[in-house]
């Protein structure tokens, strides 16, 4: 149980690592937030049959829920991975597992509920999912390194 304590801390310093770098490519090239997590939040919700509200209430629910659901995928892959993989996995292959594991965890639902559609992607769309995700496996792969006893 202590490892996926440390795994859940090490996925909230991923998905702070991955939502920076996010934020630093929107500023750098000037590109509007992707709407695929409220869409995939809305969907959800659908599938769910849960009532968000009024118009106006659900989407600012959905606003909230979106990005929850990103950390909730940051997390469950960091607290996944520490609970299942060896200790001392190389930087480079912990930091790779882990990149495709939260890229799995938050593009999977999204391509499942019809929010998008990875075999449609340009390189860019790829690179603009991918690069954050290399981030989040690198702080998450050092921070958990870090966790570790000795």
């Amino acid at each position: 149980m202590h490892r996926i304590w440390q795994g859940l801390l090490a996925g909230a310093a991923g998905s702070t690592a991955l939502n920076i770098v996010t934020y630093l490519d929107m500023v750098y090239r000037a590109r509007p937030p992707s709407q695929t997590p409220e869409q995939s939040a809305g969907r959800l919700a659908d599938r769910l049959h849960l009532n968000l509200g009024s118009e106006q209430a659900a989407a600012n629910r959905r606003s909230g829920l979106g990005p929850l659901l990103g950390y909730a995928a940051g997390l469950g892959a960091a607290a996944l991975y520490a609970a299942i993989a060896p200790r001392h996995l190389g930087r480079p292959l912990a930091t790779g597992s882990l990149a495709v594991l939260a890229m799995l965890a938050s593009d999977a639902p999204m391509t499942l509920l019809g929010v998008t559609d990875p075999r449609r992607w340009s390189a860019a769309d790829w690179a603009t999912d991918i690069v954050p995700h290399i981030a989040y496996g690198a702080v998450t792969a050092a921070t958990l390194r870090a966790l570790a006893p000795a």
